[in-house]
């Protein structure tokens, strides 16, 4: 009898077992590009072109992934990062994205960069329901939940920010004649909208001059000779780093020393500044939500010396001056924490709910009171700044931490 009971206890025992592994099976839900040991991350970066300074931010991205797959990767599975250059060229962009999503079969593609290419995929993102998360442009549409529940943004957004430089230019220069220099394309044409939103009606009074160039144009220097014809005091210059390295140089040239802001997804010492010269860019107004590695302040920050070691073991060769490469660092660590909070249910949908849910999240590199938080309403994760000076060859902060936050 003891023997009849014994086994049937085993048997429930075995029944049991049987039935909290398929519990545990049961809590696994994977989309295409995950499964128990992968997750599959897709990526489009200019690594040739006239953008092609921005290339870093892939390589940095690819550094970091290293990192976290020998550290033993998201809850047991490794990232597989597949990088594509596009050229800073949409139709090439939308040839890569839909290599990424039909052949590569992705989880995601991550960080893609720049206004015009992510607006030439972001129908066919949110039509194939794969995210295209964080993506490396402040366009202020990426916040636009409601029309494209699958597109998110990282930085502060263009409008935000240049709101915040014409605050400071209504506040401290009321009388100010400015010129404005954008690029020709929805990234330039979203920085104006901001700034002259942020001037109000003193708008059409105070900008005295507006010029566009053309991302394939090799040189601006008669865009800022025409500026300057203009007679104007204060300088709005919003341009990729090729062309900003550009325009401070060619102000130096013609001894044209207007109160010049600069937009921030140009304010690297590295690519921008130190090419153009340390010179010809004292006193240039930009502003910053990360810390600046060339600052000595930093020098015994956690942070700093996290993102040290990390480039010592994983991307020697980086050039520590270039704020891309903190931009990466930073944003690959949001990435990582999507994807840790996603557990085990790998589907792009609670890809998607996890990014929307991210509350008073501090990455190792942001500003002290810089935080990342999102919901389901508000797909802008960063929305604060605070104003920068070059001085000497670093910047300066100065002021309180900004924010302006403005939707799609």
């Amino acid at each position: 009898m003891s023997a009849i009971r014994q086994l049937t206890a085993f048997a429930a025992a075995l029944a049991l077992v049987a039935a909290s592994g398929s519990a545990a099976l049961a809590q696994k839900k994977y989309d295409t590009g995950a499964s128990d040991t992968e997750i599959k991350i897709g990526n489009i970066m200019p690594y040739s072109g006239a953008a092609s300074a921005y290339g870093v931010i892939g390589k940095t991205e690819e550094a970091y992934f290293r990192k976290i797959n020998a550290e033993g990767g998201i809850n047991g599975r490794k990232i597989t990062f597949i990088s594509y250059d596009d050229a800073y060229t949409p139709p090439k962009t939308v040839e890569q994205a839909r290599k990424l999503v039909e052949s590569d079969e992705v989880l995601l593609i991550f960080n893609s960069l720049g206004t015009p290419p992510n607006s030439a995929i972001q129908k066919y993102m949110n039509q194939k329901k794969v995210p295209q998360l964080f993506v490396a442009t402040g366009a202020t549409k990426w916040n636009d939940p409601q029309n494209f529940p699958w597109t998110m943004g990282w930085q502060p957004n263009y409008q935000s920010e240049s709101i915040i430089y014409a605050k400071y230019i209504l506040k401290n220069k009321p009388d100010a004649k400015i010129a404005v220099l954008y690029q020709n394309d929805d990234y330039g044409k979203d920085y104006l909208k901001g700034f002259k939103d942020g001037l109000g009606a003193k708008a059409a009074s105070m900008i005295v001059a507006e010029d566009s160039y053309e991302v394939t144009e090799p040189t601006i220097d008669s865009h800022i000779v025409r500026l300057k014809a203009s007679g104007a005091d204060v300088f709005f210059n919003i341009t990729t780093p090729k062309f900003a390295a550009q325009a401070i140089k060619k102000n130096a040239e013609l001894g044209w020393k207007p109160l010049h802001f600069l937009n921030n997804v140009s304010g690297s010492i590295g690519s921008v500044i130190k090419p153009a010269g340390f010179e010809n860019a004292q006193d240039i107004v930009s502003s910053q939500y990360f810390k600046d590695p060339t600052d000595a302040q930093w020098k015994t920050d956690k942070a700093m010396i996290a993102w040290n070691e990390f480039l010592d073991k994983y991307y020697p060769e980086a050039n520590r001056a270039d704020a891309s490469v903190m931009y990466a660092y930073i944003v690959s660590q949001g990435l990582v924490h999507v994807l840790k909070a996603c557990g085990d249910n790998l589907t792009r949908e609670n890809i998607m709910k996890q990014a929307a849910s991210i509350r008073d999240y501090e990455p190792g590199g942001l500003l002290p009171g810089v935080k990342v938080n999102t919901s389901a309403t508000d797909f802008a994760p960063l929305s604060q700044l605070q104003l920068i000076r070059f001085k000497g060859e670093t910047w300066e902060r100065f002021g309180e931490v900004l924010s302006a936050d403005v939707g799609g």
